[in-house]
């Protein structure tokens, strides 16, 4: 196989054309093959092989910048790149990571799990380049999904003002997560199904090309010509208008034309983008035919392209999802919003039900936060459906206009907690933090599926400003759900489990599950801790939280979200504005560092939100002198 002879870009160097092609398949099938049995961003990448190929044969990388918008359309790089033998630890625990990822290989020079940051960062690495007088190129992908993120066009704003030289492939693929929504991608789709365009294009340019150069007159006539040619038969003039030279569209399938297109980008002077169009999912029928479920899943057999599921409870998600058709159907100012997320936040059911109450904004979580805030001034009542990590990018937009404001807005907060093996970039652990201190903010997490649905009825109820339930990517625990949705007296916690003289305070189905671990190993040592249902992140139960106080209980508090700023510092906080000392409370938490892939469970394990942690914490509270005598005294 030539595949097994290529460890660095250097090597394809070496290789005709046709064997590049016989490559490209080869890629695909070791693609299809390894993550058959790891999961990941099958679709994505099957789509770039050429692509990758012919940037790494023609480009020299690392003095080359690749910079891979999003960075889940990497897999073709690392495997060009001496990273082909480590594939079967891709997203596993301390494995190769899904994403763009410096510490692997010099190659990598850009991180990102999320959209629309490639064209920022080329525009600083060629500002960089010129100050330091060095030649190198600069070439970042871009998806048209991506491309759609207000960064990017921020980006291209700037870049077309300065004219840096880069170069901007726009991986056009009609998709993003989700197919595309938006008036940017109807102009792409128009230049994409223009079959006459590139024709008359090339013939226009090549009578151009025999008129004699007597004179500045004609020549000026001629490029108007070019221009109003351009306007005729929609080309990408508005990338043009931006200050782009654009190039395209372009096979993204056919070396030889991608080869030929890279190489006339090159003469120009300034920034091109190169138009190029791919099928996601190439080269394996079940990702080409679904590309929105391949764009990133677990194990599968690649004979029937079914995934490998595990059968149980419903995930939080899909109750979620299924809960808000419930309420829907009951009150018609709810709306749902999602940033390109409609299936992976659980709400294709409820766009097919109501589809005119239905909104995905594209990739524009900023977009979304203020257009829910003004349908909630307007008297709906937009429910935000978003994971954890994306909405951060909106942080500003809560802030400013929905909850300054005060406005009747619903959070929908999903892949709350640890996400397993997409790490470090999509960790939905910060959100407590972040959102706990913004005012008017009240924030609920649910100890199973049934309180989801509880709360979602609370959420609906609430018309006192904004207010936010988080939920994790995981199935529910499995209990019995409830006909009837009443609503949950805000800032109320419950005793799941009664005990004395230590209360464990837990956040979410996970951290109670940990708590409820805890108790049993404890009960050998004669200590049985009180575990409360913390359901509410704030406000808190601070009638609870008093008499906890006058009852001589001691605390600990158990989040799967950053220690900093987190429930626990809201705990601490809470006695400390009330001058009440003299109880031992020990936060646990997230550390301060980014957790990278892995299972949960391994995640959980490397910070230390075990059972064994939890039992070691409640021990050192015990007085010394019967720490010393042993707990059997008790």
């Amino acid at each position: 196989m030539l595949l097994n002879q290529i460890n660095s870009p250097a090597d394809l160097k070496k290789l005709s054309v046709s064997q590049l092609e016989t490559l490209a398949e080869e890629i695909r099938g070791f693609l299809i093959e390894k993550l058959s049995k790891t999961g990941g961003h099958l679709a994505p990448n099957l789509g770039v092989v050429e692509l990758t190929l012919a940037l790494h044969y023609l480009f020299d990388s690392p003095k080359d910048k690749f910079i891979f918008d999003v960075g889940h359309q990497s897999y073709v790089h690392k495997i060009l790149t001496g990273r082909k033998d480590r594939f079967d630890t891709l997203r596993k625990y301390k494995g190769l990571c899904g994403f763009v990822k410096m510490s692997e290989s010099e190659h990598d020079v850009w991180e990102a799990g999320h959209s629309s940051t490639s064209l920022s960062a080329a525009m600083g690495m060629a500002i960089a380049r010129d100050l330091k007088g060095e030649k190198n190129k600069i070439v970042a992908v871009i998806g048209d999904g991506a491309l759609t993120g207000g960064m990017a066009l921020e980006a291209m704003n700037h870049i077309g003002h300065e004219r840096k030289n880069m170069t901007v492939i726009l991986n056009d693929n009609e998709m993003s997560i989700a197919p595309n929504v938006g008036a940017l991608h109807n102009y792409l789709n128009k230049i994409r199904t223009d079959k006459h365009y590139t024709k008359v294009k090339e013939e226009f340019e090549h009578l151009l090309k025999k008129i004699p150069a007597i004179g500045g007159t004609l020549a000026k006539t001629a490029e108007r010509l070019k221009d109003s040619l351009k306007y005729l038969v929609v080309s990408g003039v508005w990338f043009e208008e931006l200050g782009f030279k654009y190039f395209g569209p372009v096979d993204g399938h056919n070396l030889t034309q991608l080869f030929e297109t890279f190489k006339q980008a090159e003469k120009v002077n300034g920034p091109v983008l190169i138009h190029v169009i791919t099928v996601k999912g190439k080269g394996y029928s079940p990702a080409e035919a679904d590309s929105h479920a391949w764009h990133g899943g677990g194990p599968y057999k690649i004979e029937s392209g079914q995934f490998v599921k595990v059968v149980g409870p419903p995930m939080y998600t899909d109750v979620f999802g299924n809960t808000l058709i419930e309420l829907a159907e009951q009150d018609d100012r709810i709306m749902a919003i999602t940033p390109a997320m409609p299936k992976g936040s659980g709400l294709e059911k409820f766009a097919d039900k109501f589809p005119g109450r239905m909104i995905d904004v594209g990739i524009a979580e900023q977009h979304a936060a203020t257009l829910c805030a003004a349908l909630s001034l307007e008297g709906m009542k937009p429910v935000f459906a978003v994971y954890s990590t994306f909405m951060q990018r909106a942080y500003d937009q809560i802030i400013h206009d929905i909850c300054r404001q005060n406005t009747n807005v619903v959070f929908a907060i999903d892949r709350a907690g640890f996400v397993g093996a997409d790490g470090e970039t999509h960790q939905g652990v910060y959100d407590i933090a972040f959102m706990r201190s913004i005012p008017n903010m009240v924030l609920m997490m649910p100890k199973d599926e049934n309180e989801l649905r509880h709360m979602m009825k609370t959420a609906i109820d609430y018309n006192n400003g904004p207010i936010a339930v988080r939920y994790p990517r995981l199935n529910g625990v499995g209990v019995k759900m409830d006909d009837q949705l009443q609503p949950i007296p805000i800032g109320t916690w419950e005793t799941v489990r009664e005990g004395e003289k230590f209360a464990i305070l837990a956040t979410g189905a996970p951290m109670l599950e940990l708590a409820a671990s805890a108790a049993e190993l404890l009960k050998s040592e004669g200590i049985n801790p009180r575990i409360v249902n913390a359901r509410f992140l704030k406000p808190l139960d601070e009638n609870m939280l008093v008499s906890l106080y006058e009852d001589g209980y001691h605390i600990v508090t158990l989040e799967e979200g950053a220690a900093l700023g987190g429930f626990g510092s809201a705990v601490l906080e809470f006695y400390a504005e009330r001058g009440i000392y003299g109880m031992k409370i020990k936060p646990i938490g997230i550390p301060d560092y980014f957790v990278e892939h892995g299972s949960p469970k391994e995640q959980r394990q490397e910070v230390g939100l075990t059972p064994e942690r939890i039992v070691t914490e409640l021990k050192a509270m015990l007085p010394r002198k019967r720490q010393a005598a042993g707990l059997k005294s008790r």
